[in-house]
């Protein structure tokens, strides 16, 4: 019985990692094959990691810091501005990552260009933790830049009190008003990875077969 439930224990194991792998394939295949829009298109043709080019300006002295963002091994946050559009619509941006100093109290300067610009990224959502430890407290209206462990969406779009996109623009590499950090990826862990995963856990499971027939075939030669 104990050999079963370890068959079936990584059998099951390696399966998963099996379905991740196709699950990153095709986020993979959605990052290549996005299309390419001049506007904020409407929920009907919204789509995770489809490419913008926008105009409009950044407004000033509304921006969110994500803290906890670690580039090359150091510390740092995401910064969050608002983009408004010349038809007055709204995008919140993920401008890249800026160093944390160790005084939490002391936050970095944020740079941000008043001129209008064009600017490109990819849409998609705010990324979620995979463990959340606690709650975040609503923002403040009137305290900017703000420092918050789980940036959403929701509470600072009511922070800024205006009507934000339903999708965070990722800020390319080569587009003005960033900062460092912009190689954008779409999976974190490559689907490669997953399969070398999924490989050993069915060894895992080839071994303790072969192991349980080994002993059993010498326990029927013994007797």
């Amino acid at each position: 019985m104990l050999v079963l439930a370890m068959l079936l224990f990584f059998g099951r194991l390696g399966f998963w990692q099996l379905e991740r792998a196709q699950s990153k394939d095709q986020r993979l295949a959605d990052f290549s094959a996005a299309s390419q829009l001049a506007y904020l298109p409407d929920e009907s043709e919204s789509r995770e990691f489809t490419r913008l080019v926008l105009k409009g300006r950044f407004r000033q002295g509304n921006d969110t810091l994500a803290d906890n963002q670690v580039l090359t091994g150091q510390s740092g946050v995401h910064v969050y501005s608002a983009f408004e559009l010349v038809n007055g619509q709204n995008i919140l941006v993920n401008r890249g990552w800026l160093a944390m100093r160790q005084d939490r109290r002391n936050l970095p300067a944020v740079e941000t260009p008043d001129e209008e610009l064009e600017i490109s990224g990819r849409i998609g959502p705010i990324p979620v933790p995979g463990r959340r430890l606690g709650s975040e407290g609503e923002m403040l209206s009137h305290q900017w830049p703000q420092l918050v462990t789980y940036p959403e969406l929701d509470k600072i779009t009511t922070a800024l009190g205006i009507e934000l996109y339903p999708w965070v623009l990722f800020l390319n590499e080569n587009s003005p008003g960033g900062f460092a950090g912009r190689q954008w990826k779409p999976v974190f862990m490559s689907p490669e990875r997953h399969r070398a995963y999924a490989f050993q856990w069915f060894a895992l499971a080839a071994t303790a077969l072969t192991g349980w027939i080994f002993l059993t075939m010498r326990k029927g030669v013994s007797q």
